[in-house]
């Protein structure tokens, strides 16, 4: 028996797909989606996207000879408790990386010593180069391998930062041209003796750090807390920062412009102003300036200037700065053979003649008897009004904008 094919009919009365398609081709249309409300969402669990981690600031540390190891471990200890909640220490926020030519360590001026982590050739592109220096008179600093590596992170965009004495090396390298650049008070007739065609107007000795864009210098020691702070608030919240300051014990940061301390052998002064007034005469003791151009560069007027120095040191202006210029002149009798005529001229006296007269005025002898007793400086009264020009730069510092 043949097999029989079973074939199903549509009821009587209806159409056939086929037939209702022929007779209504609207049906043919794709149904309109369903629209669901909330109570008819489906519960399926939906997986998070994760958040990108965000970027890490990179810096890399160069340590010089003899570099001075309270610069360093200041600015470290920044990025470390800035870089993590709480005291964990680990690098989420920034990572840092102490790079040399070699691995060999590298001595500190007390003696400790500091591996590298990795070479120049090792490293990966930094944010932030760092170059701590240390003692200036001890032998070799930065060699060829590393003044190549700063200029190559220079032009790769980095920002390069000179602590301590770092700021010569960066000066060797040439990455400071157009910029101004703060030394230690210390260290600066150090730097005009080494690189006697830098603009005196962009050299600093009486701030803690100057930011000038792409380039950062520091004075050191406890300074490179404070330009670390500067430099993680670019970055970072400012409670994130001042953590990490308080963890270190040293509460508020300061800012770039506040004053070095004193030189040694000078009255000590509270207003930021006149310290930094009396920095600028000490360092610029041989070029006379007038009055007001030196107010001008502390943002203050004559007047103002005036009136600080009365309530700080009970001298004028003109009087403090002669006394700086005399300080200075018996200095050089006892600790150096050079002759008083030189000593005259260095110190901003017009001769021998002019510098014994004003120097017996306050001394009570000549600087020859002075010299051949080896007397310390003593202090006299000194009258008010005297007319002589004070000792600093010509012109007002712009501050830059980072």
């Amino acid at each position: 028996m043949d097999a029989v094919r079973i074939t199903s009919f549509p009821e009587p009365g209806t159409l056939s797909p086929a037939s209702r398609l022929r007779d209504n081709p609207e049906s043919a249309r794709p149904c309109e989606p369903v629209k669901m409300d909330a109570a008819m969402t489906p519960d399926v669990p939906v997986s998070p996207v994760a958040e990108p981690a965000p970027r890490r600031i990179r810096f890399g540390i160069v340590l010089l000879p003899n570099f001075t190891l309270t610069a360093f471990s200041g600015f470290v200890d920044m990025l470390r408790l800035s870089a993590d909640d709480g005291d964990y220490s680990k690098p989420v926020r920034c990572v840092w990386s102490v790079v040399s030519n070699t691995l060999a360590p590298v001595r500190a001026s007390c003696g400790i010593q500091v591996a590298p982590w990795e070479t120049f050739d090792q490293a990966e592109p930094f944010d932030y180069v760092v170059v701590v220096g240390g003692l200036l008179h001890s032998g070799p600093q930065a060699g060829p391998e590393t003044l190549d590596f700063i200029r190559r992170a220079a032009g790769g965009g980095a920002t390069i930062v000179g602590i301590c004495t770092g700021v010569f090396s960066l000066m060797r390298a040439g990455v400071l041209v157009g910029h101004r650049a703060c030394v230690s008070w210390f260290h600066y007739w150090d730097f005009i003796e080494r690189f006697p065609s830098v603009d005196p107007d962009l050299l600093v000795a009486d701030r803690l750090f100057v930011i000038d864009r792409r380039r950062i210098t520091c004075s050191g020691g406890r300074a490179s807390i404070d330009v670390a702070a500067a430099i993680l608030l670019r970055h970072f919240d400012h409670a994130t920062v001042q953590k990490a300051l308080r963890i270190l014990l040293v509460g508020e940061m300061q800012k770039g412009n506040a004053p070095q301390p004193h030189p040694p052998g000078l009255e000590p002064a509270t207003h930021p102003k006149v310290k930094r007034a009396i920095l600028l005469m000490e360092q610029h003791v041989g070029r006379a300036l007038p009055l007001d151009a030196l107010a001008c560069k502390l943002d203050l007027s004559a007047r103002q200037l005036e009136r600080l120095f009365k309530a700080e040191t009970g001298k004028s202006p003109q009087a403090f700065a002669k006394h700086v210029r005399l300080r200075t002149a018996a200095w050089l009798l006892t600790s150096s053979d050079r002759g008083v005529a030189d000593i005259a001229l260095s110190c901003g006296f017009a001769d021998a003649s002019h510098l014994g007269r004003e120097f017996r005025k306050q001394y009570g002898v000549p600087p020859a008897t002075y010299r051949d007793k080896g007397a310390a400086p003593a202090e006299s009264t000194l009258a008010d009004g005297d007319g002589d020009a004070l000792c600093a730069l010509a012109e007002v510092e712009s501050e830059s904008q980072v």
